[in-house]
């Protein structure tokens, strides 16, 4: 097929996510000539997903004040938006994919950005809970704020205190709820962060009056009337108006299992975030990818790999030979608190914390295997987020004595 065909041909996106948005219109600026259209069972116009937990949840604001993109951008750039709308099979032998309508589609070339969805965990009494709601979609925060206007005491018991849990906590302890947190774990965001992190939020949760609790294992829910009673492994009972779920995601894979993709983590793909089917891309929160930076293969949930993957995916679509070579970033907004994290900290045995003098508000947390920088967290701390990316991406070696020392000025000159 010549590259004019290629270019002319039908491109079919699952998923109105950031992921996918962002290849479809990726997709025309690198010269895609054909038709694009996305799928996606939302029937909203693809939106933000970051403020649902923070800005979005605590205002009055519609979801039309958090697209991802103007409705009249799609029809300018020609990009069909099928919203409301299931696909329930993959035929890679015909290039065709079934909607639950009936309604066969062909591809010439199909990008697979599914992301993932929140994971219920089966406790007792979960499905017969009064107003009980995880946070992924704009109809998730809507059932949340309409649940918050109709309760009067306004208790709130979040069920995990992960990044999502500990912003909702916070926007909705901001909206006047009664907040308490269980977290399973012995600290809160032990999967992702050193203890010392752990034990800031949990300190900053406390200052603002959420109560945040560790250790504590959910093992039923009982519900009378209105209102429900959380009960944990350890006898402990908390009641609650509205119970927020927010204890991880599970991967939206099957479409691309049953297809015969190759599954590991998420839809493994290679360093163009091609499948083992060479009309097939995955990007996103889905796809699990190779990292050059730490050499192993990854699935990331973050805004930043679903928009660089949709780049890279969209170039290799219309002909270039292109590489997913990223570092990942990430952040978290919880009261006037403004985390900014770049790398992984994954197999770290050293941490190191630099506070500033200047401002006791602002720290940073530095995370090595030995000599070798992996990531760097920090606290209303910019300039420290900057640095850490330079010298993550250098791979220069730190002097470690100087790094913790604040009298020496933060800049990489001074700190190799």
């Amino acid at each position: 097929m010549s590259d004019m065909q290629t270019l002319n041909g039908n491109c079919i996106i699952i998923g109105a996510s950031h992921a996918g948005v962002n290849a479809a219109f990726a997709l025309r600026k690198e010269g895609w000539q054909g038709a694009i259209t996305i799928f996606d069972t939302d029937p909203t116009l693809p939106y933000h997903r970051p403020p649902l937990s923070k800005a979005y949840l605590t205002s009055d604001d519609g979801i039309e004040k958090n697209l991802l993109k103007a409705e009249q951008s799609y029809e300018k750039n020609n990009i069909s938006l099928s919203l409301g709308i299931k696909i329930t099979l993959i035929d890679r032998q015909k290039q065709l994919i079934h909607t639950e309508d009936g309604e066969l589609h062909n591809y010439s070339k199909l990008i697979i950005a599914t992301g993932a969805r929140p994971f219920i965990p089966p406790i007792k009494g979960i499905d017969s809970a009064h107003q009980l709601y995880p946070l992924r979609t704009a109809e998730d925060v809507n059932h949340i704020r309409q649940a918050m206007l109709n309760s009067d005491s306004q208790r709130v018991v979040i069920i995990g205190g992960g990044y999502i849990g500990l912003e909702t906590a916070a926007s909705l302890k901001k909206m006047g709820a009664n907040v308490t947190v269980l977290e399973r774990e012995s600290r809160i965001l032990a999967r992702v962060t050193a203890p010392l992190m752990s034990d800031y939020f949990q300190q900053l949760h406390h200052e603002h009056g959420v109560e945040v609790f560790t250790a504590k294992d959910v093992i039923s829910i009982e519900t009378k009337d209105d209102s429900n009673t959380v009960i944990c492994a350890d006898g402990s009972q908390y009641p609650a108006d509205i119970i927020i779920v927010g204890v991880g995601i599970r991967v939206n894979t099957e479409l691309a299992l049953e297809a015969g993709l190759d599954i590991e983590n998420g839809i493994k793909v290679d360093n163009a975030a091609r499948t083992n089917d060479n009309d097939i891309y995955a990007i996103g929160d889905c796809s699990f990818h190779h990292n050059p930076h730490y050499n192993r293969l990854i699935r990331l949930e973050s805004v930043q790999n679903a928009v660089d993957q949709a780049k890279v995916a969209a170039a290799s679509i219309c002909g270039k030979d292109v590489t997913y070579d990223t570092l990942p970033w990430f952040w978290s907004d919880q009261y006037d608190v403004k985390l900014q994290m770049v790398g992984l900290s994954s197999g770290y045995n050293k941490v190191i914390l630099r506070k500033e003098t200047d401002d006791e508000g602002k720290f940073s947390v530095w995370y090595f295997d030995h000599d070798r920088l992996l990531s760097v967290d920090t606290i209303n701390h910019a300039k420290a987020y900057v640095v850490g990316t330079k010298l993550i991406k250098s791979g220069a070696v730190i002097n470690q004595s100087k790094l913790a020392d604040s009298r020496i000025a933060l800049h990489p000159d001074n700190l190799i």
